[in-house]
C-alpha cells in the first residue's frame, strides 16, 4: 500500500484530507515527524488560515528544512489551499512573508473591490485546465467533472504559464487554481471536500507516488 505523509503542521484539514486518502486506497500518515516523512512514498502539506501563521508553525516545529529536502527527493508532493500557497516565494497577507521559494510566485489579495463583489472566494467553481493539468493532475478527468470547492482570498501571482496546471474565474478575475513544478503539484481548492473529482484528482497524486 503507497504511503503518503499528511503534514501535521498544527493548520490544515488533516482529518479530511487523511479520510479522502483512506478512500482511495492510500495509507494515510498524519505526521511531522522527519524519519516518517522522509519514509513515505509521498507528501501532501494541506493547510487553513493565513500566510505568516502557516510560515510561523513550519518554523516553530523545524519543518522547513525537512520539506526541501523531501522537495529535493523528487518523490510527489501535492499542496493544499494553504499549503500550496506557502509553496511561493512570499506571502502579502498583512506583511510580506517569506515562503518555502519552491515555485516562483508571490501571494497577494485576490483585487476585487466591494461594488464588484466580496471575498473571501467561497463557491464551488469550474476550473480550466491548461495542457500541463491536462495529462498529470486532472488526467482522465472530463470538463464537465472540473468543478472543485474553494474557499480563499488569497492567490498566487506572477507565477509562470509553464507552471500553471488550472485556472479558475472568479467575478471576472482569472485566478490561479493549481500549479506544478516537477514533482510538486499544488491547489489552490479543496480536493479532499470535492467530491469525486476530488477523490479522482488524489488518486491520480497516490497513482504518481506508487
Amino acid at each position: 500500500m503507497t504511503n503518503i505523509a499528511v503534514l501535521d503542521y498544527g493548520l490544515g484539514n488533516v482529518r479530511s484530507v487523511r479520510n479522502a486518502l483512506q478512500a482511495v486506497g492510500a495509507n494515510a500518515i498524519v505526521t511531522r515527524e522527519p524519519e516518517q516523512i522522509q519514509e513515505s512514498d509521498g507528501l501532501i502539506i494541506p493547510g487553513v488560515g493565513s500566510f505568516p501563521h502557516g510560515m510561523e508553525c513550519l518554523n516553530k516545529y523545524k519543518l522547513t528544512p525537512i520539506l526541501h529536502k523531501y522537495f529535493s527527493s523528487d518523490r510527489p508532493v501535492l499542496g493544499i489551499c494553504l499549503g500550496m500557497q506557502l509553496l511561493f516565494d512570499k506571502g502579502l497577507e498583512f506583511s510580506s512573508t517569506n515562503g518555502l521559494g519552491t515555485i516562483p510566485g508571490v501571494v497577494d489579495r485576490i483585487p476585487i473591490s466591494q461594488e464588484e463583489g466580496r471575498l473571501p472566494h467561497i463557491s464551488w467553481s469550474t476550473i480550466k485546465k491548461t495542457r500541463l493539468g491536462k495529462d498529470t493532475i486532472f488526467f482522465d478527468l472530463k470538463d464537465s467533472e472540473l468543478r472543485f470547492y474553494f474557499v480563499h482570498s488569497y492567490a498566487a501571482v506572477g507565477v509562470d504559464k509553464t507552471n500553471i496546471s488550472a485556472t479558475v474565474n472568479y467575478l471576472g478575475k482569472e485566478i490561479v487554481a493549481a500549479v506544478q513544478h516537477n514533482n510538486i503539484w499544488g491547489t489552490q481548492f479543496h480536493p479532499e471536500k470535492s467530491g469525486p473529482s476530488g477523490l479522482h484528482l488524489l488518486s491520480n497524486f497516490v497513482a504518481r507516488c506508487q
